[in-house]
């Protein structure tokens, strides 16, 4: 199978091209190898080597009918920060839905019969979560004013009560608080839509938190992990935002690999929009312990309050209709996987390669 993958170079879609080479498939890759994740490296030698690559942006129809005709195509490139969405909200809209709608207005030539878009966790806002008195409720985004005065907790709609976790489901309403959200959002619905018209096939893949040796160590949006990582091989006491109970559900890249490649190859996937995720709930203060044991030691940390407009409290995936369709569970346990991420980062930033 030709497959095309956009954002190929990048953490998630580096290791999905490797995984396509070694299953026989011939693969194509648009990446525009943005500073902001790669630095002033140039593309991976495996990419330049054994794929037919394309170094251009997902917005220039040139650069996606270079690298046609395919059999299916992965969507991976995206713009992925949330507070940063707030502050570019051109370049995030751009990027996230204009350069989707370049590609969905040429899918019919590419001769894909498959398109595989990863959206977020971010498109639920603050998800599902219950209420004593008024049961499932979906909360709105939490307001500024209440963050910078330190009630972090989202309350129930009706009756403005704190909430508590629960794992979010497929068929909850979208309800993005952040930029980034809502164009991940737009993506899908772009995707559905174009494809369906198109008679295109099409599998959407909602990524809960992804981490793994690969991550990006410089860029300040990547997310938490690689952050602290820095901050632990740098001696720098750890800043735990607002009170340390922020709920994420952290995702090992080789589970998310996996999923994509399914999500290319698996007939039954046909027009399913899953959650990936393990479905566990794991709070800042978990993550701190586990580097902790991870190391041998103890990580310094300083609970300080601080947070970021568009961030949601608590987001954790309901996975049993993934694990229905897919047959297995993004299985990785955290602390193997995060063994593996600190020797990973610890070698790359020893070594100036991070």
């Amino acid at each position: 199978m030709r497959v095309l993958v956009s954002g190929g170079a990048g953490f998630i879609g580096f290791k999905l091209v490797k995984r396509l080479l070694s299953a026989g498939h011939e693969v194509a890759v648009l990446d525009n190898l943005h500073p902001q994740v790669h630095g002033d490296k140039p593309a991976p030698a495996l990419i330049e080597r054994e794929t037919r690559f394309v170094r251009g942006d997902v917005r220039d129809a040139a650069a996606w009918r270079a690298l046609f005709p395919v059999d299916a195509i992965v969507h991976l490139a995206a713009e992925t920060g949330t507070g940063q969405s707030l502050d570019e909200i051109e370049r995030y809209v751009s990027t996230n839905i204009g350069g989707t709608a370049v590609l969905l207005d040429s899918v019919r030539e590419s001769g894909a019969h498959r398109v595989v878009v990863a959206s977020s966790r971010a498109i639920y806002g603050e998800g599902l979560h219950r209420c004593e008195e008024h049961d499932l409720v979906s909360p709105p985004p939490r307001r500024r004013e209440d963050l910078s005065a330190g009630d972090f907790e989202a309350r129930c709609p009706v009756c403005q009560r704190a909430t508590a976790p629960v794992a979010t489901r497929e068929d909850t309403s979208p309800n993005p608080a952040s930029v980034y959200g809502t164009t991940k959002l737009a993506q899908e619905l772009l995707v559905r839509q174009a494809c369906d018209a198109a008679g295109v096939e099409h599998v959407t893949l909602r990524f809960q938190n992804v981490y793994g040796p690969g991550q990006s160590l410089k860029n300040p949006y990547t997310g938490i992990l690689s952050i602290w990582a820095s901050q632990i091989e740098q001696g720098r006491t750890l800043d735990v935002y607002e009170d340390g109970r922020v709920i994420r559900d952290f995702v090992y890249v080789d589970d998310v690999v996996t999923a994509l490649f399914d999500g290319v190859g698996r007939a039954a996937l046909a027009g399913e929009v899953l959650n990936v995720g393990t479905g566990r709930a794991t709070t800042l203060l978990d993550i701190v312990a586990a580097f902790s044991a991870v190391l041998g030691r103890d990580v310094p940390f300083e609970i300080t309050g601080h947070f970021r407009p568009g961030d949601i409290r608590y987001a954790f995936a309901d996975t049993a209709r993934a694990r229905q369709a897919m047959g297995y569970d993004c299985s990785t346990r955290l602390e193997d996987g995060l063994r593996a991420f600190v020797g990973w980062a610890k070698e790359s930033l020893v070594g100036g390669h991070a």
